[in-house]
C-alpha cells in the first residue's frame, strides 16, 4: 500500500526546476488568489493517472492462493452405467405376413385375454381336510325298566265273581264274558270294554261288578305305579244242588 503514493510523489515532482524557497514575489499592489494551490493541483493532475497506470501494471503480480479444501471423509464410488438390453428378435410367427382371410379381416376392438397379462395374486393352496371316516353311531339310550303287570288283589278275590243274570239263569244259559279293563294307579277299575260274550246279560253284570268291587295291585315300572290295561275272563255256570 505504501508503494503507490511514493511513486505518485516522484512522478509529480519536476526534475529541471527547483522549488522557490518562499512564495513568489508579486508586484506591489497585485493579488493572486490561487497562488497557494497551484502546486497541489499540478501534483494531483500528474500523480493520479500515474498511480492508476502503476496499479494496473502491478495487479497481475497479486496472486491469491486458493482456499484449502480438506479431503472428503468418504470414498467416491463410480458405478458403471448399465448397458441397454438388446431388443428381442422377432419370431417367425411375427415375421411372417398375415394372410388376408375372412376371420382376420379386422382386428377386434376389445383385446383378447391372451393380449393382457392378468395378475392372479399369490397362489392359495386349499387346506387338506382329514377324512373323519364313517359317522359315529350314537349310543343307544338305556332300555327302560320292564313293566310289571297288574295283578288281582287277593284281599278282594271273594268279590270277583259277578251275580248271575236272572233271565239267563231261568233259561239255564251258561257262558263266558271277556272284557278289557283299565286299571288306575290306585288299583281301581276306571273303564271296561267288551271283547266277547255269550250273552249281553253276562257283560252287563261283569261291567257292574268290575267298577264296584274289583281291586288290583297296579302295574309298576321301576317301582313307580302306572296305569295299564288288563284282559279278564269271567265264567257263568249254574251250580246244581
Amino acid at each position: 500500500m505504501t508503494l503507490i503514493p511514493l511513486m505518485s510523489a516522484m512522478i509529480a515532482t519536476p526534475k529541471g526546476a527547483a522549488a522557490p524557497a518562499g512564495p513568489a514575489m508579486l508586484p506591489r499592489g497585485s493579488y493572486d488568489p490561487g497562488s497557494g494551490y497551484r502546486p497541489i493541483a499540478a501534483a494531483l493532475a500528474i500523480g493520479l493517472p500515474a498511480a492508476l497506470v502503476v496499479a494496473v501494471a502491478l495487479s497481475p503480480m497479486i496472486i491469491k492462493s486458493d482456499p484449502r479444501i480438506d479431503d472428503a471423509p468418504w470414498d467416491t464410488i463410480f458405478v458403471e452405467k448399465p448397458k441397454p438390453e438388446p431388443s428381442p428378435k422377432p419370431t417367425e410367427e411375427h415375421a411372417k405376413p398375415r394372410s388376408a382371410s375372412t376371420t382376420d379381416a379386422a382386428d377386434p376392438l376389445v383385446p383378447t385375454a391372451t393380449d393382457n397379462v392378468v395378475d392372479r395374486g399369490p397362489l392359495v393352496i386349499d387346506p387338506v381336510i382329514p377324512d373323519p371316516g364313517p359317522p359315529v353311531r350314537p349310543a343307544d339310550p338305556p332300555a327302560p325298566p320292564p313293566l310289571v303287570l297288574a295283578k288281582l288283589d287277593p284281599r278282594y278275590a271273594a268279590s270277583f265273581q259277578p251275580d248271575y243274570p236272572a233271565s239267563e239263569q231261568r233259561r239255564e244259559v251258561e257262558g263266558v264274558a271277556r272284557v278289557r279293563v283299565l286299571i288306575g294307579t290306585d288299583g281301581h277299575v276306571k273303564a271296561v270294554e267288551l271283547l266277547s260274550t255269550d250273552s249281553p246279560g253276562f257283560f252287563e253284570e261283569t261291567k257292574r261288578r268290575a267298577l264296584a268291587k274289583w281291586r288290583f295291585k297296579p302295574a309298576t315300572r321301576g317301582g313307580v305305579a302306572e296305569e295299564s290295561w288288563q284282559v279278564m275272563t269271567v265264567r257263568f255256570q249254574i251250580k246244581t244242588a
